[in-house]
């Protein structure tokens, strides 16, 4: 967006064509191809430029950009920012919402500075453990197997399957690579109120991740797997060295805000991913040998030597 402005803005100035509009809208011409990798670098320059005022500013002012999916923008992100903003009100977010590979795509441009992503992402990019994310059977109120215990692997081919995927496989079909099992798909999509909406009306069931299954006006019911099945979520850089202060201090308050809503149920974690952003701000350096709390072997854990302990077999 900053490029097309600065075209935009320069294109008299410089007496060259380098935007057209045609019924597909508008795009560049051969033109502004050639002055377009020129461009990207006066931009990533100039944001570079806006860090270094801000971190001269102490934070007075200043722009986050994060790469979302839904669940992440509509259960974490609101309180994340409302206690960051108490201590830093001038500074200003921008929210892009995809899915992972999106913002992959997203980090690895330098479009977004951070973005919450499923682990393991791309390898150019550095990332932190956040939480563990149980997937849940979704079905309607009526079912044959509404009262069960846990939900047998097995049945999942016995009924119409509504998909939550978009582009690359994600966490469900490893479900079903996982077991050698193939499911009856009846619907594919990205939208998970929509999946939700459709199994509320009987047309199938789903899988879905516990988070975006919180606080929903929808008449469904969810089972455990019989297996246990869970989606690993992280925040990702293009590059720890170069991200800005405003960014570490927001990735700071993580642990508190996502703990608050994740609640007792994340037993997972020992320690908190403010213990390992630290690692990105030399002034916040944990000390040597942080004791997680836990009865866990080795109880204590060097977090520079990039050790993490989790219970329940966590990685």
């Amino acid at each position: 967006m900053r490029i097309f402005q600065l075209f935009i803005f320069k294109q008299k100035e410089w007496n060259v064509v380098i935007l057209e509009r045609g019924k597909s809208g508008v795009k560049l011409t051969s033109e502004g191809m050639k002055l377009l990798p020129h461009a990207k670098e006066i931009c990533s320059e100039y944001e570079k430029l806006q860090m270094e005022v801000a971190e001269l500013n102490g934070l007075q002012s200043g722009l986050i950009r994060i790469g979302t999916f839904s669940s992440v923008a509509t259960h974490w992100l609101p309180n994340i920012i409302k206690e960051f903003q108490k201590d830093y009100p001038k500074i200003h977010y921008e929210l892009l919402l995809g899915d992972y590979t999106e913002i992959e795509e997203w980090l690895l441009e330098g479009r977004v500075d951070c973005g919450f992503l499923r682990l393991p992402t791309h390898p150019d990019l550095e990332t932190l453990f956040l939480e563990q994310d149980q997937l849940l059977v979704v079905l309607p109120e009526n079912h044959r197997l509404a009262n069960c215990d846990t939900f047998p692997v097995s049945a999942l081919c016995e009924d119409p399957f509504m998909l939550l995927e978009k582009g690359a496989k994600a966490e469900i079909s490893e479900i079903f690579e996982r077991f050698d099992i193939t499911p009856n798909v009846h619907f594919t999509t990205w939208d998970d109120y929509a999946i939700m909406s459709m199994v509320e009306s009987g047309l199938g069931i789903s899988i879905l991740p516990e988070l975006i299954l919180k606080r929903i006006p929808y008449q469904i019911i969810t089972k455990e797997l019989e297996v246990p099945a869970y989606r690993k979520i992280g925040i990702a850089f293009r590059s720890k060295k170069n991200t800005s202060l405003a960014v570490k201090r927001f990735c700071n308050r993580q642990n508190g805000a996502s703990g608050k809503i994740m609640g007792e149920r994340s037993k997972l974690r020992c320690v908190g991913i403010s213990d390992y952003v630290h690692l990105l701000d030399d002034s916040a350096r944990p000390k040597h040998g942080l004791d997680c709390g836990k009865q866990c072997q080795p109880k204590s854990v060097c977090l520079w030597d990039c050790q993490r302990c989790f219970h329940n077999g966590g990685a």
